[in-house]
């Protein structure tokens, strides 16, 4: 999906009872129909962020909410502001968002709180006090040490390594970053080197040109950890066409969809990922339950969301979806997202 500028917006307006569709959950009976729900995403135009956005339309739909997907076409650190601020404006019940910078929106999310919007962020946050749940794919420092163990396994825990990120200033991507830096340290990692983290910025073509400058700066480089699906699927294009393949060991977190024909051709052997889709489907409910006055926000707290079934909120409001799945040659068929 292509976007023609920041001011993008894709809008898609879901109601249960537009659609003459029946809620038949019982255990969310409780939850408020007709709900207004803003799903803002990192960018518009990034295709996890589509899976992940559309699960969110699918909860609505289940919950007789009218959800609507708006968003920036780049990933900057200010770019959600004006549907920050539009939320507001309209009165939304609640804006799920995943943060492109974890403190340059708190002011203008603060504002939507004191409106009375109740606040999710989902798969990249802000501080705390700019929402009041967050909607973890996984723990984060599981997720950032299995990227470690992953390469590490395909380079036989020797050689060169290198990151390539998304934004600099992306708070789920520098938390993971973080922890694979630690988990490097460890011994089984002693004859394995990090020697650079590259920004791919969530950009297609300049992730695609950051990878190939990796591979020219350091000619001995043996693998490559990208923790975005932008990066990862770009990296592996760069790589499978040219004189690295087989030679360089490409991993990450990607989408079994966007990746499935690399894993085939032998250019990435394994990747990880949760499913996308879970975890706007996962903030919706969550949301709902909020704006419903199911639920606060206080850790211990408990709430159904739909076929996920029960989950608790943990400490500082954090939910966490599930551990995440690792896909190869052998699994990859399996999946469709």
């Amino acid at each position: 999906m292509k976007a023609s500028s920041k001011t993008l917006i894709l809008t898609a307006v879901v109601s249960a009872f537009a659609l003459g569709a029946t809620v038949t959950v019982a255990q969310n009976t409780l939850l408020k129909k007709g709900l207004k729900i803003t799903l803002l995403p990192k960018n518009i135009n990034n295709p996890y962020n589509v899976i992940q956005t559309g699960g969110g339309l699918v909860a609505a739909k289940e919950i007789g909410a009218i959800a609507k997907v708006v968003g920036p076409s780049d990933a900057g650190a200010s770019s959600q502001v004006s549907y920050i601020n539009t939320a507001i404006a309209q009165k939304q019940d609640a804006l799920i968002l995943a943060a492109n910078d974890a403190n340059a929106l708190l002011p203008y999310l603060k504002r939507a709180m004191q409106a009375g919007i109740k606040v999710v962020t989902m798969d990249s946050d802000t501080a705390p006090e700019g929402r009041t749940l967050f909607i973890n794919q996984a723990n984060s420092e599981g997720i950032g040490r299995a990227q470690v163990q992953l390469v590490a396994k395909l380079v036989n825990f020797e050689g060169e390594i290198a990151v390539l990120s998304a934004t600099p200033n992306a708070t789920n991507q520098n938390t993971w970053i973080s922890f694979m830096q630690d988990e490097l340290k460890k011994p089984a990692y002693a004859k394995m080197k990090l020697v650079k983290i590259a920004y791919g910025n969530d950009d297609d073509q300049k992730s695609f040109t950051e990878m190939q400058g990796l591979l020219q700066a350091y000619p001995n480089l043996k693998g490559v950890i990208s923790p975005t699906t932008v990066g990862i699927s770009a990296g592996a294009r760069y790589l499978s066409s040219s004189p690295y393949k087989g030679k360089v060991a490409l991993t990450g977190l990607g989408t079994p969809n966007q990746m499935r024909a690399f894993v085939k051709d032998g250019t990435v052997m394994a990747f990880q990922l949760w499913d996308p889709a879970n975890v706007g489907y996962l903030a919706t409910y969550a949301a709902a339950a909020l704006a419903s006055g199911q639920i606060t926000g206080k850790q211990g707290e408990t709430f159904t969301a739909g076929k996920l079934g029960k989950y608790t909120i943990g400490k500082s409001g954090e939910i966490i979806l599930g551990p995440p799945t690792t896909f190869d040659k052998a699994n990859i068929d399996k999946f469709n997202f």
